[in-house]
């Protein structure tokens, strides 16, 4: 599969299961991420590999952050959110790690993590695996980020739940898009 065949044919594919990414699967979406747009070369994105009973102690995290903000969380809500890592057979939490540099703000540094996520998506689209990218509120909890073992300045970007599809994954037709071409200011701005 090419690049710009893998890039119009890849979708999201909530319903996974086993097997998930082989050990040879994991070295190449790895590397996938890696090959990110990174201004400054800095890497600043992390990647945390969570399969087998590893997704139950990351349920036990989001429970534990769910029922400290929601101490009175019904019974089967808490169970529910305890339950979400085992949507699939692996996830890859992509975080990005921020550094201070002078050419490359913050902001910069997320989207490369961002930008590696998108990369991985694509290389496990083209690997025949199925993936999602998913955050939710968990993605921006300090005790979840904390929980993982990232450092406090940590930005989670992604739970990349990833597995084989559990069908025939649906295909969407791509939305029209619309660009704006931009030409000459307009005088109004010139009077600015």
């Amino acid at each position: 599969m090419d690049a710009l065949e893998a890039i119009e044919t890849r979708t999201s594919v909530a319903a996974l299961v086993e097997p998930g990414p082989t050990d040879a699967q994991w070295a190449g979406l790895l590397r996938a991420g890696a090959r990110a747009p990174d201004h400054g070369r800095l890497r600043p994105w992390r990647f945390l590999i969570i399969r087998g009973d590893a997704r139950r102690r990351l349920g036990d995290a989001l429970a534990g952050a769910l029922l400290t903000d929601q101490p009175d969380a019904a019974p089967e809500t808490v169970e529910r959110e305890r339950r979400k890592p085992l949507r699939a057979p692996a996830i890859l939490v992509v975080a990005a790690i921020p550094s201070p540099h002078a050419k490359a703000p913050e902001i910069e540094q997320i989207l490369a993590a961002g930008a590696a996520t998108q990369n991985i998506l694509l290389a496990a689209h083209a690997m025949g695996l199925g993936a999602i990218w998913r955050t939710g509120a968990p993605a921006y909890d300090r005790r979840v980020i904390a929980a993982l073992g990232l450092p406090p300045e940590a930005h989670i970007v992604a739970f990349v739940y990833l597995g084989t599809p559990a069908s025939e994954p649906r295909r969407r037709d791509a939305e029209p898009v619309v660009a704006t071409e931009w030409g000459e200011i307009p005088r109004d701005f010139e009077a600015l």
